[in-house]
């Protein structure tokens, strides 16, 4: 089946061929250059290329190929750096150098070394559409090969060492179980059903952990303005997160941003396995200088190959730097077909493209009848920091975690700068009792109690601003210190010290710390208030007697002379002077405070 390109307008193929599908792969010209159909009109079709159109003429060939965007998933994924079609940027920049030719296709390329494969089954067994045949080490995992869109029974298995290309099991009918297979990248892998997410995922970020919990197949985005630390938030955790694999993609990053993370992460280890931090990562690099139709191509790459090794039983992380720039590759891609466009130029397809591919996360049992967890993670890049645009409204419908990052906080230098009061979890609840069963039984009153003080000094911050400081009570302006001893020693945390990761226990001993101090304190300034009530409620008893006695006296009062009659109140007044230790009380207990 070929055809000929009719028009070319940027990124956007016009062809000739009959017979395409939406979606399906297209090689475009004499180079090859890949594409994907995004529109169908009879014998026409408009191609979406990936990669640039410079040189590409009209009248050149146009070749389907059946199929739309696949990713190659078997053992070798992890530590590799790939485009969005999932090339090797490794491999080719070792064969090109840095820069890549037109029209490479995606490949997976593996070591010469050969697999060991290790059988969980044996001829006459009977296999079940996605049950695992054995597995070959990767690194530290055991990478499960799975029977995919197959089932029967086995007429025999391979054991030892294999070569990427042979098989490793035959059933009966003929057909092969190889180690490797292609997936569509736009469509879900297939699981036997969803749990409920409650095992906590730890990130190491006390504000996080701590104030908006997280759990294991959740979802969470972070929104933020320039400058306030999106990237470095999302590298941290990527770093820390107590998972077992992390997929982390640049969907239209800065190049020098990418490079700066692929030599950082190069040179880390994992804080819960001590190995090199890449063993367990891998990432899918699509810088802001690519097409288009690659930056989305990217998104989908990389949540196929994490819900790949979800499959396998492990815990996945995706990370996704920044979910805005997918949105404007839709839009840049909507109005080059002259669709409708929705609010701001957005397509009006914007939301349900979001719920559709937030859906995809979750902690699930899957057909090989493991449990595993996809968790995502993504940040948006709202225009001039508002967040009433269209793409985090979208998110928010859909997400489970809102953590807002503020620029005042950032302007402030308070790094993660995560407004405690704008952002939420509703995973709280079953993560929080997660927490009080595993790390300490006080968690969930420890986490109430300082939120709660958090809240009331937001209220003082306002009196203050208009009384002052000195107008408040000492026990507002004592909350007021514990709240900023919370803010500045507790939620904020250096990315590039030693304090970047903190564990459960830690994060618990440093909170309650804070709150134990601030309790001895007001327990204190209590006793204080106390005794001074007690003194002044002893003055006002003397005040009362004295005041008293020259109602007593009057017999002799009567029978003095005038001039000492008036001298009286004037000795009352003298014996009444008892009340001026009481402003002394006071001022010792202002000292004691």
């Amino acid at each position: 089946m070929s055809g000929r390109i009719i028009g070319i307008s940027g990124p956007t193929v016009s062809v000739e061929l009959a017979g395409l599908k939406l979606y399906e792969r297209v090689s475009l010209g004499h180079a090859g250059i890949m594409g994907e159909v995004v529109r169908l009109e009879q014998r026409r079709a408009i191609v979406q290329v990936y990669e640039s159109t410079r040189g590409l003429g009209v009248g050149e060939p146009v070749a389907g190929t059946g199929t739309q965007l696949t990713v190659r998933l078997g053992p070798g994924l992890l530590g590799e750096t790939f485009d969005g079609l999932q090339r090797p940027l490794a491999v080719l920049h070792r064969e090109d150098g840095p820069f890549m030719q037109v029209g490479r296709k995606p490949e997976l390329r593996r070591s010469q070394e050969p697999l060991r494969f290790h059988p969980l089954k044996q001829a006459g067994d009977r296999v079940r559409d996605g049950e695992s045949m054995g597995y070959v080490e990767e690194g530290p995992l055991r990478h499960h090969v799975l029977a995919v869109g197959v089932a029967g029974t086995l007429a025999e298995i391979c054991s030892g060492e294999l070569e990427p290309e042979d098989s490793v099991a035959r059933l009966e009918d003929g057909r092969r179980i190889f180690a490797f297979h292609d997936w569509p990248v736009r469509l879900p892998r297939p699981y036997r059903h969803k749990r409920p997410g409650f095992e906590p995922l730890v990130t190491g970020q006390r504000c996080v952990d701590f104030l908006f919990p997280l759990a294991k197949g959740g979802t969470a985005i972070f929104p933020g303005g320039f400058g306030t630390g999106k990237t470095v938030l999302e590298q941290s955790i990527a770093k820390f997160a107590d998972v077992d694999i992390v997929v982390y993609v640049g969907c239209g990053e800065r190049g020098n941003e990418m490079a700066e993370m692929l030599e950082e992460f190069g040179s880390l280890k994992d804080p819960w396995s001590e190995r090199g931090l890449m063993d367990r990562t891998i990432v899918v690099a699509n810088t802001s200088n690519m097409p288009v139709a690659a930056r989305e191509a990217s998104i989908f790459t990389a949540i196929t190959m994490a819900e790949y090794y979800r499959d396998l039983g492990y815990d996945v992380l995706l990370l996704a730097d920044s979910l805005s720039r997918w949105a404007e590759a839709l839009r840049e891609i909507s109005s080059a077909l002259e669709e409708m466009p929705g609010e701001e130029g957005y397509p009006t397809y914007l939301a349900s493209r979001m719920a559709e591919f937030f859906a995809r996360a979750g902690a699930v049992e899957t057909l090989s009848d493991v449990t595993g967890s996809l968790t995502l993670m993504l940040s948006v890049s709202p225009p001039g920091g508002d967040f009433t645009e269209p793409v985090t409204q979208a998110c928010l419908r859909t997400t489970g975690s809102f953590l807002m990052l503020d620029t005042a906080l950032a302007h402030q230098r308070h790094f993660p700068a995560i407004d405690w009061f704008q952002s939420f979890s509703l995973y709280e609840d079953g993560v929080v009792a997660r927490f009080d069963d595993e790390v300490s039984p006080d968690w969930g009153d420890l986490r109430r109690e300082t939120r709660r003080i958090l809240q009331h000094e937001e209220r003082l911050r306002e009196v203050a601003e208009i009384v002052g400081s000195e107008g408040l009570q000492d026990s507002d302006r004592l909350l007021m210190r514990t709240a900023e001893e919370v803010r500045r020693r507790f939620l904020a945390q250096n990315a590039y010290t030693d304090d970047a990761f903190s564990p459960p226990a830690q994060t618990l001993a440093a909170i309650r710390e804070i709150l134990a101090r601030h309790r001895e304190a007001a327990s204190a300034l209590d006793e204080s208030r106390a005794r001074d009530e007690d003194s002044q409620r002893a003055n006002e008893r003397g005040q009362e007697n004295d005041e008293g006695r020259p109602e007593e006296s009057t017999a002799d009062t009567n029978s003095q002379p005038e001039s000492d009659a008036t001298e009286a109140p004037s000795g009352a007044a003298a014996d009444a002077a008892p009340a001026g230790p009481s402003s002394g009380s006071q001022e010792g207990g202002d000292a004691a405070q």
